[in-house]
């Protein structure tokens, strides 16, 4: 019997980690332009992080943690999102005396949850978090972060920017009891698990996935119950995304899925995705710090879903990684001791070479050559060997000639430009 991977995670194949890697490279340079450093935290942490960051009442908490006892007794949980770790991370470090902090991070999540198109139980997220400003100002500055982004890997056009305000503590608690009435008024119509969130967070109620979300249309709307300071921030957000030309969209039944989000939430959603179609979220979190026993400080931050981003993205870009070169030796051990010299010395000059390692003819080594897509193939024999020499085909044109080793990184770099 095999072995084979466990469900809900698969393997990054290398016909797939061009894609992977032109993703990463493209966010790393954008982000670079933003000013974000990029920050590793571990794969696992202590299980209360999450508890006390996340919320004990999210789904990720009460069902989808991977969480596990090590040998010495304490809970520890392979993270299911990157915030938590990056506010323990400023924590910690004290960071609240350097501001503004601009990270990101790059890296598999973790949740134990139904895989199904573009969610696994092993995912990847680019995430950024940025401490310190507290206007609205900076999360129109993330939101123009996260549309150019998608606009670099060519899949803007099918996202729109969807935003909504949470309040904060002052104007949350009276809407939250108005919200609750209203949904216990209609409590017989919705599904089990919004009747189950009704008793521990009616908030979430708002963010059913379910038939009955048509329920929802009618409820109370946490914006026409803003306090005067939060009304001022959202306000300041459609003013700064309208001056900037960011097509957006209000959604006054987004929430989001954490319980440390306050004030802004904003979420890019894409078309084809089905009801897990968001490829980017996030929004303000100005009380976490402190409610993780750090010095009161503004954050605001995103995470995007990588596996869902290579879906909508153009299936050109990023393809598989083809050698610049491809070297056939034929002969016998000294002449493929000449090749194997010359491979490395191309190599050192920052050539991308494959070479030809398992024998055969000459005619069948060609066969291999072409199936590389390398558009420049050395070729190696005893004749090359004795006289230091090599030959250069060009595979588009089927051009040949003859060059002294020497002189072969120079030509190499004429055709390669």
């Amino acid at each position: 019997m095999t072995i084979q991977t466990v469900r809900g995670v698969r393997d990054i194949l290398p016909e797939e980690s061009g894609r992977w890697l032109f993703l990463e490279e493209r966010a790393r340079r954008i982000l670079a332009q933003y000013g974000y450093r990029e920050l590793r935290t571990p794969v696992f942490e202590r299980t209360e992080l999450f508890a006390r960051a996340v919320g004990e009442t999210s789904d990720i908490v009460e069902k989808e943690m991977y969480v596990f006892e090590d040998r010495g007794g304490e809970s520890l949980c392979l993270r299911p999102e990157g915030t938590a770790s990056a506010v323990r991370s400023f924590i910690e470090g004290s960071r609240h005396r350097s501001l503004p902090w601009r990270v990101f991070y790059l890296g598999p999540m973790f949740r134990y949850e139904r895989p199904q198109k573009g969610r696994f139980r092993q995912f990847h997220q680019l995430g950024c978090e940025l401490f310190g400003p507290e206007g609205p100002l900076a999360d129109a500055e993330m939101m123009a972060l996260v549309l150019r982004l998608l606009r670099e890997i060519g899949i803007a056009g099918a996202v729109t920017l969807e935003i909504n305000s949470l309040g904060c503590p002052v104007c949350r608690g009276p809407y939250r009891e108005r919200l609750t009435a209203h949904l216990e008024s209609v409590r017989a119509a919705l599904c089990g698990n919004c009747q189950r969130r009704l008793e521990r967070n009616p908030l979430r109620v708002l963010d059913c996935k379910e038939e009955n979300a048509a329920l929802l249309e009618a409820v109370p709307q946490m914006r026409d119950h803003l306090c005067g300071g939060c009304a001022a921030h959202f306000q300041g957000l459609v003013g700064h995304l309208e001056r900037l030309g960011l097509p957006y969209r209000i959604n006054p039944l987004m929430v989001r899925g954490l319980d440390y989000y306050h004030r802004t939430a904003f979420e890019a959603v894409a078309e084809g995705l089905g009801a897990q179609n968001a490829v980017a979220a996030g929004g303000r979190y100005d009380g976490l710090v402190a409610e993780m026993g750090g010095v009161a400080t503004s954050a605001v931050g995103f995470a995007m879903g990588l596996e869902r981003l290579l879906l909508l993205m153009d299936e050109s870009l990023g393809g598989a990684i083809a050698p610049e070169v491809y070297l056939v030796v034929a002969g016998d051990e000294g002449v493929e001791g000449y090749g194997l010299g010359v491979a490395e010395a191309l190599r050192g000059a920052g050539f991308r070479v494959e070479m030809h390692l398992t024998g055969g003819g000459m005619k069948s080594q060609m066969k291999h050559a072409g199936r590389s897509q390398a558009p420049l193939t050395v070729i190696v024999g005893q004749q090359e060997a004795q006289e230091a020499t090599v030959m250069l085909k060009q595979m588009e044109s089927g051009t040949q000639e003859s060059l002294p080793v020497g002189g072969l990184v120079e030509r190499l770099r004429q055709l390669t430009g």
